[in-house]
């Protein structure tokens, strides 16, 4: 046991790793085609920090672990706002509002955001998401992308660097470095699991989705400190939007999900719901309503945890 733990450990090092190579290439490319701030993070930026979630997933899938590939969705969007986000704007609550610019493009993300995860939630109600239902998130997610390329240039600062011909390099080594990391982490999950007797679905939606989620940890808190509000909103809203819908609509492809618990969907709507006060109330309120988010998830986790069976 103490070997697989070593083993999620450095699958979890080489995720966290590989997606911030891609995000460094990619965005240095996204960079010089002059792409806005807010757009780069819920594009470029969300698309390399999801690629953990993404390759875990259909991992998973691809290997029958489905409670895995369900568990580490939800749990990764719970996770995104009601830790990372909710960290974010309790250190520094007035990053919303100093987002200028990029605050229009914030709101319209933030719309598509919560359309994806109503999309989740309707097809949810079928009980078993099948292919079909993977065609129509992937459908959903194809119609959003269409809508940001067609209003993909906006004037703002941004505190990303290109690297030139490297960028390319970037992308490949992060890429390479992910795929192998989420191989570990899927396996030594699935052991662990098995091991202390707790179901693969809470595993997924705890540890994997937390360790899947340190790059956006990673990007969107660097990127607050750094006064950059809308690509570190902005990574978080295209994370969620990319879990939900190609993250999940790819691996409904290559197996079908059966919905457990309806208490979990009710929690990543509610979740999701409760990010409007982050983004669009007064910086005074905003670090209260932080800290009320970072007690909600603590208590969901330790909710999941109690009422798995154990055996």
């Amino acid at each position: 046991m103490i070997l697989t733990v070593i083993i999620f450990i450095i699958g979890i090092a080489l995720l966290v790793k590989g997606a911030d190579l891609f995000v460094g290439g990619g965005s240095g490319l996204a960079l010089r085609h002059s792409i806005s701030p807010a757009l780069i993070g819920f594009t470029i930026i969300a698309f390399g920090t999801s690629l953990p979630e993404l390759v875990v997933s259909t991992n998973a899938a691809a290997t029958g672990n489905t409670a895995i590939t369900l568990g580490n969705v939800l749990g990764s969007n719970i996770a995104n706002i009601a830790l990372i986000l909710a960290l974010c704007t309790f250190i520094r609550p007035d990053m919303i509002a100093a987002s200028g610019t990029s605050r229009p493009a914030l709101v319209q993300h933030t719309v598509m955001m919560l359309v994806a995860t109503a999309a989740f939630a309707l097809l949810a109600t079928l009980g078993t998401l099948g292919a079909l239902s993977g065609v129509v998130l992937l459908i959903l997610f194809v119609v959003i992308l269409a809508v940001l390329w067609r209003e993909r240039r906006e004037e703002g600062a941004v505190h990303i660097k290109s690297h030139g011909w490297a960028d390319a390099l970037y992308i490949g080594l992060g890429l390479v470095a992910v795929i192998i990391g989420a191989r570990l982490v899927v396996e030594s999950a699935v052991t662990i699991a098995e091991g202390f007797g707790i179901p693969a679905f809470v595993i997924g939606l705890s540890v994997v989705a937390v360790g899947t989620s340190l790059p956006e940890l990673a990007t969107s808190l660097v990127a607050a400190l750094r006064n950059e509000g809308a690509i570190s909103v902005g990574n978080i809203l295209g994370s969620n939007i990319f879990n939900l819908l190609l993250v999940l609509g790819v691996s409904l492809l290559l197996a079908p999900v059966t919905i457990g618990s309806w208490a979990d969907i009710i929690a990543v709507v509610l979740f999701t719901v409760a990010i409007l006060p982050l983004l669009f109330a007064r910086p005074s309120v905003v670090r209260g309503w932080s800290v009320l988010m970072l007690v909600g998830y603590a208590a969901y986790i330790a909710w999941a945890f109690a009422a798995a069976p154990v055996g």
